[in-house]
């Protein structure tokens, strides 16, 4: 098979990101791109180089329609995904949609819907990367192998840095993101979801917006996306879940770590740092712990995510030249932000929210 020519559809900060790990990657050609701003384009032009210089197109649909490629990333803004999507998955395209896969529930249904409807030799891939992060994909291995025994607890803790500007400053609204808990917290909703191996049941969040972007504004209106939270997740099963967020926390040594407590055992990942931590409940004492720095040779270019897209467009080339099914899949685009919207609900409304809320009348 020649190389698999990909189709990059919006081309900010995120799909420059795409092509970059593409780039790297043996056998993947870049060979469109489109965006309704030309400035996007340019810099996605810059990034792909002169050499072979790809197909540029203002408008999706063109791309789509224009043969020249065999596989879509989908990195355009968030309330776009589900029109963008619908477009794709009415043609044999294989597709990787960025997070989140959208900012409702409901139109999430939709699209799983359009995408089962399709050929099944199609590809049709889940762009949650955060599963690949090298600290974190050992951290799952503990947690298969049976280090933790059953789990019962899982933290996330992510202190970072404000939301970027991004084009038209789309990001500062939840009408177009879905929320802070959908928009970045998507992520690790998911990696809860996938470390109990559990459907969600009920949700409950505190939340508010107190220190950034309150001195923004945009056509007279002010930035409404929350800035800190904590959200607690049950599970079928009584496992539990809890995410830690705050987004003015530039100061923190670590952004994101990763904690999975199971009746045997504890195991820890501190993702910027690159540290995994083991402890075994028969090993005895508080403390009596190892620790290992993690890398991954495989990964040859880092980008913002240390790795992890590469190591998900190694996963996806592969599915698609294997004819094999997505490991991460629409589906659990859908359950990633179900958690995110019944948080915003339940800060909205100050209850538990139960999942169940979220799917009624829907398709099953």
């Amino acid at each position: 098979m020649g190389a698999v020519r990909y189709g990059i559809i919006g081309t900010g900060m995120m799909g420059v990101e795409h092509i970059n790990n593409l780039l790297a990657i043996d056998g993947a050609a870049v060979t469109a791109i489109a965006d309704p701003e030309a400035r996007s384009l340019d810099l996605a032009m810059h990034a792909v180089g002169p050499d072979h210089p790809p197909a540029r197109f203002s408008d999706h649909r063109e791309l789509i329609t224009s043969g020249t490629c065999d596989a879509v990333v989908i990195a355009s803004p968030n309330h776009t995904h589900h029109d963008v999507l619908q477009d794709v998955l009415a043609t044999p395209l294989h597709v990787l949609v960025e997070k989140p896969l959208c900012t409702t529930v409901a139109d999430c249904a939709a699209v799983v819907a359009a995408a089962a409807a399709g050929p099944p030799e199609r590809v049709v891939w889940m762009g949650l990367e955060y599963r690949y992060m090298p600290p974190t994909q050992q951290l799952l291995g503990e947690v298969r192998g049976g280090t933790v025994g059953t789990v019962r607890m899982v933290a996330v803790r992510e202190h970072r840095f404000p939301f970027l500007h991004k084009v038209d400053n789309w990001n500062r609204f939840n009408r177009n993101t879905g929320g802070t808990l959908v928009e970045k917290c998507c992520h690790y909703f998911d990696l809860m979801n996938l470390v109990v191996g559990r459907r969600p049941r009920r949700v409950m969040a505190s939340g508010a917006q107190d220190v950034n972007h309150l001195d923004e504004s945009y056509d007279g209106e002010v930035p409404d996306v929350i800035d800190n939270a904590y959200v607690v997740v049950d599970y079928d099963g009584g496992a539990r879940g809890m995410l830690d967020l705050c987004m003015f926390a530039e100061a923190a040594k670590n952004e994101q770590e990763l904690c999975v407590v199971g009746d045997a055992g504890r195991v820890e990942a501190l993702v910027t740092e690159r540290l995994l931590r083991v402890g075994r409940r028969a090993d005895g004492a508080l403390g009596r712990v190892t620790e290992r720095t993690v890398d991954d040779a495989h990964v040859r270019f880092e980008g913002f995510h240390h790795g992890s897209s590469y190591l998900e467009h190694v996963d996806f080339l592969g599915a698609i030249r294997g004819g094999r099914p997505a490991t991460v899949t629409l589906e659990d685009g859908l359950w990633s932000v179900a958690v995110g919207e019944a948080a915003h609900r339940s800060i909205e409304e100050n209850r538990w929210v139960e999942i169940a809320e979220l799917l009624e009348g829907l398709p099953a």
